[in-house]
């Protein structure tokens, strides 16, 4: 195994490398990172053949979930813009609300509809209105982006059923409802702070460019007739009712038939495809012809392509960062260090979510450091809550091009990598850190 220090030098000069690729070369994101994960593998010193499989292990398992999540969701996202299903949504959005209020129910939003639902779904859904209330607003997408985003990552990194929380609860220990309510207690704040309240701030700040429309939209597609409000917000709603449906049913249920239809009917594929069958028969029986919502559909997928692309190149370089240890030989440098066991979690799953991207592998690596340290302290449950939430804090910052939620956002919202760094990767860095301080406030109370 190379030393601590050249594995660092190799992961800062690859990160680099993506970043001028991009932003100076002008090569296509999709592009660079595949360059840039072949030429990383080897400069670990990986065999040639062992690098191009682990390009494929990390393109095709991100792939299989989230390629046909994009696919269906551009679908259906394609459907109600083509119909103003989800202008009818945004309009009566912000006649409820308001410009300046409508931002704070988009947190509250990105909160409940993140406890049960992984991120890339549920963002993938919402995307649709998020820019359509631009459009509305006359505002960048980020005013409106950012507070669900905020919402959606919080919960993601701190409250089950999320798969690094449940991880990191296991590991050390947790209780599962201090866990719960300590997340909920670290992660609104949190939420705020990175959504509407640094919206606000980056609207108004030079940088960020006038909006466009996200690729997702299709200006030339043909018009459908009519989707009500009502219909509209059914069809928005239906996939995240039957997700969250599913996920209370795997908890509530015992094992049996009726927890398994529930589950295969709540799963995001099934959901996703009954959403689009709705919304199709509904514009079908309101006049559109069945050839012309097709075509919508198959317009829609147009642009979802690259969206795939991308995420999967960017999947495919946090796998070579993964397998070449980078995370771990970092790890072993910062436990040498004698610090609390509380910025200990937070720093170890920070340093790890730098090196290769994974939020969840960076939780998990953290929990198994830190688990010898919890055992031998003797911490009370609340402490031992509030480490795995540190470690969920940790594993939040700095979203940037090694993570595939970077490359989702920036190419969902239509926003250019820098514009995705000065937004999403900051956004992300405010609500770990807001989640690690206001932990550490609690610390001493528990």
């Amino acid at each position: 195994m190379i030393e601590p220090w050249r594995t660092l030098l190799i992961v800062g000069l690859s990160i680099a490398a993506v970043v001028v690729l991009v932003l100076r070369v002008r090569l296509p994101a999709f592009l660079a990172l595949l360059i840039v994960a072949l030429a990383t593998g080897l400069a670990f010193g990986a065999e040639p053949a062992r690098v191009l499989e682990a390009v494929r292990k990390g393109s095709g398992e991100a792939l299989g979930f989230v390629a046909v999540v994009i696919g269906l969701g551009a679908m259906l996202g394609g459907l109600l813009e083509a119909s103003g299903g989800v202008a009818t949504i945004a309009n009566r959005l912000l006649d409820r609300f308001g410009e300046r209020r409508a931002p704070w129910a988009l947190t509250a939003i990105g909160i409940i509809v993140g406890i049960p639902l992984f991120f890339d779904v549920a963002f993938i859904i919402l995307v649709p209105l998020l820019a359509t209330l631009s459009q509305r607003a006359g505002r960048r997408v980020i005013y409106f982006a950012l507070p669900v985003l905020a919402g959606l990552m919080t919960m993601h990194a701190l409250l089950p059923p999320h798969p690094g929380p449940v991880a990191v609860a296991e590991l050390l220990g947790a209780d599962y409802g201090l866990l719960a309510a300590y997340g909920l207690v670290c992660g609104i704040p949190a939420a705020i702070l990175a959504g509407p309240v640094f919206a606000k701030l980056a609207h108004g700040a030079p940088g960020f460019g006038a909006f466009a429309a996200p690729p997702a939209f299709d200006e030339d597609a043909p018009r459908l007739s009519p989707l009500g409000f009502g219909w509209a917000l059914v069809g928005m709603l239906v996939p995240l009712l039957l997700i969250l449906t599913a996920a209370v049913a795997g908890v509530l249920l015992p094992d049996g038939t009726p927890r398994d239809v529930i589950g295969f009917i709540g799963h995001p594929f099934v959901a996703l495809v009954l959403a689009c069958l709705l919304v199709t028969v509904v514009l079908v029986r309101g006049g559109t012809a069945m050839a012309v919502a097709s075509d919508v559909m198959t317009r829609a997928l147009a642009p979802a392509g690259l969206m795939v692309l991308v995420v999967g190149a960017g999947a495919a370089y946090k796998e070579v960062l993964i397998q070449s240890g980078a995370g771990q030989q970092v790890s072993d440098v910062v436990a040498s260090a004698q610090l609390p066991v509380l910025l200990f979690a937070f720093l170890i799953a920070g340093f790890v979510r730098l090196v290769q991207g994974s939020a969840t592998v960076a939780m998990v690596t953290a929990a198994g450091l830190c688990g010898p340290i919890v055992a031998a302290a003797a911490l009370s449950p609340g402490r031992i809550a509030l480490v795995t939430i540190a470690i969920g804090a940790g594993a939040s910052i700095a979203s940037h091009v090694n993570d595939t939620g970077f490359w989702l956002v920036k190419q969902y919202l239509g926003l250019t990598e820098a514009q995705t760094f000065r937004s999403w990767t900051i956004a992300s860095t405010i609500a770990g850190v807001t989640i690690f301080a206001v932990a550490a406030g609690l610390w001493r109370f528990v």
